[in-house]
């Protein structure tokens, strides 16, 4: 005899029907739509606006020594200084009184070479007809505007991601609690399914964001010709994805057992404050302390903090080969910490309903 019931789904086919009705609701939603589309357009018109800015500045004040003079192209709107050798070339230079000096040098492929400080103005190199050798008298890994830019990329895309998903899954939580869906949900797939299908669909949509936007500044810095810029921003923003991933996983979890305490939208606020002011916090950290290696080496090894703090020492190359791996480690063993905990607030507050379940109780259950 033949039963013609359909067989209850495994757990992992819960959680991805689950995972797949997040993101369904997600790309069904015009707001979600719009605000990724503008996200990504602003994302490349910094690139592009950087890449033209580099490309713009005029003015460019030189030193150019009188046996380097023929180098210099007629009509070019550098603000030449004529010097009589290398030596006050170089002492103009180091007072700040130019931002570069171009000198005669026998032993360069093009003949002549350019001395700076810390970094060659990107104008005089595109001015030339031939790129010469570059002399750095007191070389930067990075220059203070640069540096800070990157700081705010890293910085605002944690946070918008993190906010804004982790928000998602909030809310979401909390109107399957008031509409009483969650009743029908838990009684065809177990509750931690349902946790876990939540931060799955949440975090594939996050990552894809993530990627989108990593595209978007690979070819908008190599259509821009910032190619230098690139090779120094690619293991960085390698291991941000790295680093986001796990970090964004530990955040989804915590923000759905918050919204599993409380029964109304507006109570929100009370339970998920906290975990607020942890995704803000490394944005704001990030941004003022990005010259400060003591805040930055702490950020980088705090797991909240990590998926900003240690891909920003790695531009600035700060961080030894085994500091990625060693954050890395601790972040995911707090992954995993965060994932237990939050399951067991989760699962111990979902069917309450009225006021507002205390930490104590649902830690307890």
């Amino acid at each position: 005899m033949h039963s013609d019931a359909p067989s209850a789904p495994t757990t992992a086919q819960s959680i991805w029907l689950v995972a797949e009705r997040e993101i369904g609701s997600k790309l069904r939603s015009k707001a979600f739509v719009i605000s990724t589309v503008i996200l990504f357009l602003g994302a490349l018109a910094l690139v592009i606006w950087g890449g033209i800015s580099a490309g713009n500045d005029s003015g460019t004040p030189v030193a150019v020594t009188s046996d380097a003079a023929q180098y210099v192209p007629d009509g070019s709107t550098l603000d030449v200084t004529d010097v009589a050798d290398r030596a006050e070339a170089e002492q103009l230079v180091t007072d700040g009184d130019v931002d570069a000096a171009i000198v005669a040098d026998p032993s360069s492929p093009v003949g002549f070479s350019v001395i700076a400080e810390s970094d060659a103005p990107t104008q005089l190199l595109l001015t030339l007809a031939q790129v010469p050798p570059v002399e750095l008298l007191d070389p930067d890994p990075t220059n203070e505007a640069l540096r800070y830019l990157v700081a705010i990329g890293f910085g605002v895309v944690f946070l918008l991601a993190a906010s804004l998903f982790g928000g998602t899954i909030a809310q979401s939580v909390v109107e399957e609690k008031q509409t009483r869906v969650v009743e029908l949900l838990i009684s065809a797939i177990p509750t931690r399914a349902l946790l876990a299908g939540k931060v799955v669909g949440n975090t594939i949509l996050a990552m894809g964001q993530i990627l989108v936007l990593a595209a978007v500044a690979i070819i908008g810095l190599t259509v821009t010709g910032q190619g230098e810029i690139l090779q120094g921003l690619g293991a960085p923003i390698a291991w941000f994805a790295v680093f986001f991933f796990f970090g964004f996983i530990l955040l989804a979890s915590l923000f759905a057992a918050a919204a599993a305490m409380v029964s109304r939208q507006e109570d929100i606020g009370s339970t998920t404050t906290p975990l607020t002011m942890l995704v803000m916090a490394p944005y704001f950290l990030v941004i003022f302390f990005n010259d400060n290696p003591t805040v930055l080496a702490i950020m980088s090894y705090v797991p909240f903090s990590a998926p900003v703090g240690m891909p920003m020492r790695l531009y600035l190359g700060e961080a030894q080969w085994w500091e990625p791996i060693l954050s890395l480690a601790i972040l995911i063993a707090t992954c995993v910490a965060a994932i237990l905990i939050g399951a067991k607030i989760y699962e111990n507050s979902l069917l309450r309903m009225g006021a507002r379940v205390k930490l104590r109780e649902a830690l307890r259950g």
